[in-house]
């Protein structure tokens, strides 16, 4: 009887809705304290996995048990679509990412500017891999279009995921890096060193987008998540951390 009680006063519990979210790297800074508001109001949990964009939509395709995915791009989210794992024909722009130029504030650039990257005293450059991460990807486009590429790639430190990129660079394996902005707005790399935004016509813009997988159990809370991140509060959150509503140009500076 006892036991059975016990059943019975933790059941709401058990029953309590979990969403499961596939997010790319560049958002483990930004999305906890909004997941925790979206679990505050409408009392549905989710769960993320950060990782690179291409890693989950390869374990989606793999038949991994995401609800949602967020990705760093758009191209991920339709390679999803078109093996018919999504719920719609085309993913939902969310955000719109920014490539910046960070490095330690113990570090002998001082002074940063596009001209740092010719440096001759930069001897490591941190960079997300291209065929996974999309800010990989708009870093190299960058590094072509500014005419550094070629002189640069003998010094890529490169790195799994945006995440693991800011980290490298972080912790002074590599001396600069191109991240996210919303890696260089953390807590962590806002105190410990500072950044530029690279040129934003150095590299096709980073539209992030989501999508709601077909089999997914909680298509309407999942919905119900992409439609929270659309609202206007928290597209203004979203900006402050460092990811620009997507129908709006990249930060100048």
């Amino acid at each position: 009887m006892y036991k059975l009680c016990l059943c019975l006063l933790f059941a709401p519990l058990a029953a309590a809705q979990t969403l499961r979210l596939a997010a790319a790297a560049d958002l483990q800074p930004v999305l906890p304290p909004v997941l925790e508001k979206f679990q505050n109001q409408t009392h549905i949990r989710v769960e993320a996995s950060y990782q690179s964009s291409a890693t989950l939509a390869t374990q989606i395709q793999n038949g991994a048990p995401f609800d949602l995915f967020m990705a760093a791009d758009l191209s991920f989210p339709e390679r999803v679509i078109g093996e018919g794992l999504a719920d719609s024909d085309k993913p939902l722009p969310y955000a719109r990412g920014t490539l910046v130029l960070w490095t330690r504030n113990d570090s002998p650039f001082r002074q940063l500017s596009v001209d740092t990257l010719r440096d001759p005293a930069l001897k490591t450059l941190a960079i997300a891999n291209a065929e996974h991460a999309p800010y990989g990807r708009a870093a190299v486009a960058s590094l072509k279009s500014l005419g550094l590429y070629d002189q640069l790639k003998p010094k890529f430190v490169v790195a799994e995921n945006i995440a693991q990129t800011a980290q490298y660079v972080d912790s002074g394996n590599a001396q600069a890096g191109l991240i996210s902005l919303t890696s260089a707005l953390s807590d962590r790399l806002h105190a410990n060193g500072h950044y530029i935004v690279m040129p934003s016509d150095s590299y096709p813009p980073i539209l992030q987008g989501g999508i709601v997988l077909k089999n997914s159990s909680h298509r309407t809370e999942a919905h119900q998540l992409l439609d929270f991140l659309m609202s206007f509060p928290i597209q203004k959150e979203l900006a402050a951390r460092g990811l620009e509503p997507p129908n709006e140009p990249a930060p100048a500076h």
